[in-house]
């Protein structure tokens, strides 16, 4: 009898992030326990679940839904890579990482927080990010822009070097069919970004263009 094929792995939930206003006590091993002012971690489950995994701290285990979705308890982090990305706040920024937020996750805009990162011009935040299996480098915003065209326009110069060494597409046009180089904060820049795209093959088309893991936010 031939042997069945292995299971297919299953993808995770996606990770929302919670600021909690009150404390929860566990009522069993399973569940975790929670102070207020603590963030939460919690991993999406099918509607007819009762629970979420969460996580706090070092702490990972159940807590009820009914807690979770209620405002007095819990407050909805909205964005929260993009606000750490935009902030400089790598200490969280590495912590929603670490708890498996994804990386390529859109906001309103459709960019991620490495758009913001490189629009910020925040070096450290920017290696981060690209150290990231799986990381989009030059996933398109709803304006056509690329994080390069961020870095670009703000006039981050050291930003720009780590996003061509890390092979960004210097041909990328946004929607006013402009490239990276066309929006130079000044001329270093411009001078930088045009000598790349003579030394470097245009690919043609992008092909990451929005193929981050999440859909557009709503």
């Amino acid at each position: 009898m031939p042997s069945l094929p292995p299971p297919p792995i299953e993808k995770p939930g996606r990770i929302k992030v919670y600021h909690s206003l009150a404390s929860y006590e566990s009522t069993n091993p399973r569940e975790i326990s929670i102070e207020e002012g603590d963030i939460i971690y919690v991993k999406e489950e099918p509607n007819d679940a009762e629970y979420y995994t969460a996580k706090c701290g070092t702490k990972t285990g159940k807590i009820p839904k009914n807690f979770v979705n209620s405002d007095e308890n819990m407050s909805s982090v909205e964005f929260p890579l993009h606000e750490a990305a935009k902030r400089g706040n790598l200490p969280f920024l590495k912590e929603c990482l670490q708890n498996q937020v994804s990386v390529n996750s859109l906001d309103k805009s459709g960019s991620t927080a490495l758009y913001w990162a490189c629009h910020a011009g925040h070096v450290d935040i920017v290696k981060e990010l690209l150290s990231t299996p799986n990381v989009t480098i030059t996933s398109q915003n709803k304006m056509g822009d690329t994080p390069l065209h961020a870095a670009s326009w703000k006039g981050h110069l050291n930003v720009i070097q780590i996003l061509i060494e890390s092979g960004a597409n210097v041909h990328a046009r946004n929607k006013d069919g402009k490239t990276a180089a066309d929006m130079a904060g000044n001329p270093e820049i411009g001078a930088l970004l045009k000598l790349t795209m003579r030394n470097v093959a245009d690919p043609g088309s992008i092909d990451d263009y929005n193929s981050s893991e999440e859909e557009d936010a709503d």
